[in-house]
């Protein structure tokens, strides 16, 4: 199936979505939040891993505010509601590992799409910037949710109300994203990370972001339990018995399809 918007791809179990227009430094349009759902209600079926990155020298500019629509005839919250919170819901309840490659400029909800994935990794020469409140708006696209989960609350107030860049080294530093890497060393590293996760146990995966998701808003005696429930899944699945098998064999894993 083609697209007007992004690119998309499988090889290797490794699903790679591009957002593709760079003239516009990948900036959000209706059509392309519309596409990334689209991919992403597909893609456990085709892969066992996504990349998301962009095409040309930017991520994604965040919402393109020349879509066809002026300021004053823009409803933001039926945007937010109908065409944003699918697409970013697609990406968070993604069965498979979602990783970010974050390979330039990553402003406004172009961040917060970002974030959405489970992994984020950037170039060194890349950043992230919470643009809103330049414009009168406050962070959407998941991005009030995510910011103060990843960096803590000081650093997220901050980040939200002064709209500075934040480099991709910072983000690092505090705990906003996994990982910055030399530019000359990125697509290198994000294949290598992204096939590392499509070998592994994908079901183990799906669990993991259940259980570090929940966790926070629960008591620890309600998150022990829901690390009994889930380990209770794990431990049924052919990846676990394989694992065990491999370890005692003193060999790799050789974990099955999806």
């Amino acid at each position: 199936m083609s697209f007007q918007t992004v690119l998309y791809s499988v090889e290797d179990d490794v699903a790679t979505l591009t957002l593709n227009r760079p003239d516009v430094m990948n900036g959000l349009s209706a059509v392309m939040r519309a596409e990334i759902t689209e991919v992403l209600t597909r893609v456990a079926d085709e892969a066992r891993v996504l990349v998301i990155t962009g095409a040309g020298r930017g991520f994604c500019s965040g919402q393109d505010l020349g879509d066809n629509v002026s300021a004053e005839d823009l409803d933001l919250e039926r945007v937010l509601r109908e065409e944003y919170e699918p697409m970013l819901q697609a990406i968070y309840n993604c069965p498979i590992p979602t990783i970010s490659a974050v390979n330039g400029a990553a402003a406004g909800a172009g961040a917060n799409l970002a974030l959405a994935a489970d992994v984020v990794i950037a170039t060194k020469s890349a950043f992230f910037m919470q643009a809103f409140a330049r414009i009168g708006l406050i962070p959407d696209a998941g991005g009030t949710y995510w910011l103060p989960r990843q960096m803590g609350f000081a650093k997220a107030m901050g980040v939200a109300l002064f709209a500075d860049r934040i480099s991709a080294q910072q983000a690092d530093d505090w705990g906003m994203i996994w990982e910055s890497v030399d530019d000359d060393d990125f697509e290198a590293v994000v294949r290598a990370r992204a096939t590392h996760l499509a070998k592994g146990p994908t079901r183990s995966y799906h669990l993991i972001k259940q259980a570090l998701r929940g966790s926070l808003d629960n008591s620890l005696s309600s998150q022990l339990a829901v690390e009994a429930k889930l380990q209770g899944e794990a431990g049924n699945t052919r990846d676990f018995l394989e694992g065990v098998t491999a370890f005692m064999e003193k060999r790799p894993p050789n974990y099955e399809g999806r």
